[in-house]
This record gives structure tokens, sequence and C-alpha cells, in this order.
């Protein structure tokens, strides 16, 4: 079945390609509708007005895809790195000249400020750029022969199809963090975006077409809440998919590695967060406020990443919440397509539910407003950026992923209480701290349980580095070198009666 055009309702912030905007899915080369005509709405969550409707894809077309990623595999597999590499170049170049509107159209569906869409598509990109090069670099070993005639090699192969479920939050990002990789290794793609946002995954995927990527290298059907499952469950039994990369909860992160024992598919990861920030007693509280504004409200809030629980030292809790207080209140909220805010919406109302939710718990135990607090009047999705402070350490506000503009400020008085409660936590994502001591920097970054330390810093995420986490944060790791590897195979070849 033939995608119908799209026909968004309307263009608030001036999109130049509308081509760019699919409303079906991708599969062996083309766009494609889903067979029962059943569609989804995408919606705008600064005033939930209808953006478009979409395909809402279910397991037909999941095997659909998974048996064109098969079929593009058998020669994908064998396509010369260097070819590989210029196509995932030709793409990176395509995703920078649309930045603009691929930004326009991540803050249309998502809410977020332009300015943070646009950064957000130039860190995507950088994925693309780097796996372009990793992928010419994809050495194996020869290891020296204990035994004279033989040759013993390590080589490094494909894995097979690789199964992609994307979140919300950061739609284009995490598209081309797991794409670049599966695609520089040899792998073909199968891919879920997320039910929010998923018409920047589609763009993305038309921008990789028109660089060239052949047909059924890369597959994509899009899907509502409800339908999701169906899709998953489709590529969970299907032997053919041998890699899935999720990120998103820890609850469905945990559904997947339970699917996925009876093909033993290998996994990453990227799940839940639960993220400390230290402010130790040595630390330049200047410093200390810049990295915590960039490490919690980027994206109003809602990233895996953000600091969710803020310690400081008793004695200087009373400065840094005055200035933290001062830096928040300064914030501006609104809609992209009114004009260069800070913070947008929250991505729908279950999420400004949960904020609000949270905040009500914390000051009914005895936490303290010192700026926000409440919904925004811009009404919609909007929360004001908020700081609490004397936050107990029981409440959910402190040990649950609060994925909103809420800052929860507690206090500690010894090194040993502050690593004691940053730790204490199910999950190991990341964690921040801040301090002038360079002994206690080494001392506090080793016995931190996260996969990722920011120290005096807040924006720690790079294609240049390893991301992932430890715990029930998940495990396997994107970008860098070791991104790489989560693609491949290592294979052992002996060869001998050469003496």
């Amino acid at each position: 079945m033939t995608q119908a055009a799209a026909s968004p309702a309307g263009n608030p912030l001036a999109m130049e390609r509308l081509d760019l905007i699919k409303t079906g899915a991708f599969i062996g080369g083309e766009w494609v509708g889903e067979p029962s005509g059943a569609t989804f709405p995408v919606l705008n969550p600064a005033d939930g007005s209808l953006i478009v409707e979409i395909a809402d894809g279910g397991a037909d077309l999941a095997k659909a895809a998974a048996d064109a990623a098969a079929q593009a595999f058998v020669t994908w597999r064998h396509t010369t790195a260097k070819t590989r590499s210029s196509l995932l170049r030709a793409w990176f170049d395509l995703v920078i000249k649309h930045q603009d509107d691929l930004a326009r159209l991540m803050a249309w569906e998502m809410g977020k400020p332009l300015a943070e869409a646009k950064g957000e598509v130039a860190y995507g990109a950088g994925y693309l750029e780097w796996f372009a090069e990793e992928a010419k670099r994809a050495n194996g070993d020869v290891i020296p022969t204990p035994i004279a005639g033989r040759q013993m090699l390590a080589v490094r192969e494909p894995l097979g199809v690789a199964a992609v479920i994307t979140p919300w939050n950061f739609p284009v990002a995490m598209i081309a963090r797991k794409f670049g990789p599966a695609l520089a290794a040899g792998c073909t793609v199968v891919a879920k975006p997320a039910e929010d946002t998923p018409l920047s995954a589609l763009a993305l995927v038309q921008l990789a077409h028109e660089a060239g990527v052949p047909a059924g290298v890369i597959n994509i059907v899009p899907a509502s809440r409800a339908r999701t499952p169906d899709i998953a469950q489709a590529w969970l039994d299907d032997g053919r998919v041998r890699k899935i990369s999720f990120t998103g909860s820890t609850p469905v992160g945990k559904l997947l590695a339970r699917g996925s024992a009876d093909t033993l598919k290998r996994l990453s990861l990227e799940l839940g967060g639960d993220a400390p920030f230290i402010v130790f007693e040595d630390a330049d509280l200047d410093v200390a406020v810049d990295a915590l504004m960039k490490a919690k409200f980027r994206n109003a809030g809602q990233a895996c990443i953000a600091a969710n629980r803020v310690l400081v030292h008793d004695s200087i809790y009373d400065a840094f919440a005055g200035k933290m207080a001062d830096a928040v209140g300064r914030l501006t909220v609104g809609a992209a397509q009114d004009g260069a805010f800070d913070i947008g919406p929250l991505i729908n109302q279950r999420a400004l539910d949960k904020v609000e939710r949270l905040v009500a718990e914390a000051l009914a135990a005895g936490a303290r407003v010192l700026v926000g607090g409440a919904r925004h009047s811009s009404g919609g999705a909007f929360y004001q950026p908020t700081v609490l402070t004397d936050v107990p350490d029981h409440l959910r506000a402190s040990c649950e992923e609060i994925f909103g503009p809420v800052l929860p400020l507690a206090r500690f008085k010894t090194e040993d209480e502050a690593v004691a409660l940053a730790n204490d936590t199910a999950f190991g994502l990341a964690a921040y701290f801040c301090s002038k001591d360079q002994a206690r920097v080494w001392r506090v970054a080793g016995r931190l349980e996260a996969g990722m330390v920011g120290i005096n810093e807040g924006a720690i995420s790079s294609e240049y580095a390893p991301f992932g986490g430890v715990k029930e944060s998940g495990y396997g790791r994107e970008g860098s070198v070791h991104g790489l590897a989560e693609y491949q195979s290592l294979k052992y070849i002996c060869m001998g009666g050469l003496g």
C-alpha cells in the first residue's frame, strides 16, 4: 500500500521542505501505508493541535520490514567499509544542510525550543560523521601463534539485522546514535520511533534515502502506543533479528531482555536514570550553578541523564539555593512557534500530571518552593521551572525520574554521606559533582556507581565518548570506538599447514 502524501495542519514554524513530513512506514526503499488503513495522530504539545495523522503500523509491517532488512543484509554486509563510510558521510551532509528544517519539525512535534532543537540536530549528525570514519577502522587482530606453521586471526563481522526502538525526548539524536554504528558495522536496520515524536525520525530516514543508502538497509515502522508491543514482539520472535538497541524505561527494557532470551539476541539497553548532582563545600558556586543548569533544564528536564537529586553541603546550602533560585527564575517559558524561549512544554498531559503529583508530594512532606511550583500560565503542557528546598530523600521526587523542570535540593554534611546518598538507587546512568579538590575529584569519581560522571560540567554527552549505564540503567555503550563493537561479532580464524 503506497503512502498518501502528507497533509500537515498548518506550518507554524515555517518549514521550507514540508515534503520531509512523512506519514507512512519506509520498507525496502519505499514509503508505504498500513494495510488496514489505521492511523494515529501526532500532536503539537504546546497547544494540543493536530500536526498530521500517520500510519499505525502493526505486526505485518514489522515482518515486512524484517524481510526487507534480511534480504538487504546479504549484500550490505559485503559492501566495502569505504562505501559505507561515504554513504554515512553523504547522509551527514544532508542532515546539516537541512538542519533548520529538522529543528523546526522537532520543535513542532516535541515542543523543544528552536535553538536547542538545532543543537540536537548537530549533535545527532555528529554520530553519523563519527561512525562514517569508524567504519574504515573496524580492525581485527593478528594473534602471535604459539605453534609454528599456523596463522591466527580475529576479525570483526556485522551481527545481522538490528532492531532499533527510540524514545521521544531526543528523536533525531537517538536515531543517529543507533543507526550510525549499525550501518558502519554492516548491519541492516528495522526501527520503531516513539509515538509522540515519529516525524523527526521519518524525516531522517528520508534524508538517508536521498543520500543513497540502498533499499532495505534502513526500514522504519511508526506505531501508536497501543500497537507498539505487536511490532516489538514480531522482532523478538524473528531469529533473523540478531540485535536490539533500546532507549527507554527500565520496565520495558526488562521485557525486551526476557523476550530476547529464546533467540539470544545481543542487547544494548539505555534505560532509566536517577542522576545525583553533588555540590561539595569547596566547589566554585558559579561553576556549579552553570553545570547544574545544563544538567537539569535542557529539554525542560526531559532527559535520562538530567540531574534528579541535588545534594548540597550544609555549609553552602543556603548560598547555593539562592543562586539557583535566581538562575531558574530567569528562565523563560513558551512555545517555539511564539519566539525564543528557554523552556518548552512537557511532552503530553501524562508527563504534566506526573510532575505536578511529585511536587505536591514533596510539599506535603515539608519541602518548600523557592521558585515556580505550579503549572505555567501558558496552559497546555507547560510547567514552571521550579526549585524545591529541603526535599526528604525518601520521596519519589528524590528517587524517581522527574522528567520535568523541577529541581529538588537536599543537604549533606560529609563526603561519605553524599556518596552513600548518591549511590542509594537502583539506577546508575549518570552522576555529577562539583569540587576544586583534586584528591576528592579522583576519589569520588571512582566511588560513584554510574556509567558516566560529570565533574564541574553538566553537558557530558558526545559522540567521542561511550554513553551508557550500570545497574538497572542497562548495559551496552553508544558512541565512541566502543559503540561500533555493539553491532559486531568477533570471529577467530586459525589457518594451519603453513610451515
